[in-house]
């Protein structure tokens, strides 16, 4: 799949895909940043601690979206997540936190793509599953190579039921953890 501001060809490396992913969605690589500010319409919103977990889980959480061609806006975010999820966070607690959150925004304003996501994760791999930690030896992978790695390649699964099951799970799980979030955040700030 490559389509829409982040098509990256597969013939380029991972490297350069993720150079053009940086330049396309206007990021700077913030790996060593102390805060991570996020942003709607170019407006701060949410400013984040960039902790040594959330840095281990967006190095390769970057090339899912060279791989994928979800962007960063909103809704491609809510899509990364629900692939992401769908596929396994493994022991990458960041990217647990990060993506339940991301779901719920996802849900609210392109339920339909977000569940497309989802199949589609559930029927693929992903880096925190295959790869484990980060290693500089996957930007030296071609981007094709990466996706059939990770089985993202030929035209898109269709939903089962447990996809189905699944989704409605996990959709519920995220509205309920953004529920609670913010109480939880004032009980333990209190």
């Amino acid at each position: 799949m490559t389509q829409g501001l982040l098509a990256i060809d597969d013939t380029l490396s991972v490297r350069a895909g993720r150079q053009l992913y940086f330049e396309r969605s206007g990021i700077e690589p913030g790996y060593d940043a102390r805060w991570v500010t996020l942003r709607a319409g170019g407006i701060p919103v949410v400013v984040l601690p960039n902790t040594a977990g959330r840095v281990r889980a967006v190095r390769l959480h970057d090339l899912h979206h060279v791989v994928t061609c979800y962007e960063t806006t909103w809704t491609g975010e809510g899509e990364i997540a629900a692939w992401e999820l769908a596929s396994g966070c493994g022991d990458f607690l960041a990217a647990w936190v990060l993506n339940l959150s991301a779901l719920v925004v996802g849900l609210v304003i392109a339920p339909r793509k977000v569940f497309r996501a989802f199949v589609r994760g559930r029927h693929s791999e992903n880096l925190y599953l295959t790869a484990g930690e980060w290693s500089e030896a996957l930007l030296e992978l071609r981007v094709g190579e990466l996706r059939t790695r990770l089985g993202l390649v030929g035209t898109a699964p269709r939903a089962t039921g447990s996809d189905i099951a699944a989704f409605a799970l996990w959709g519920v799980a995220a509205v309920v953890y953004a529920t609670y979030l913010p109480a939880l955040a004032i009980w333990w700030l209190g």
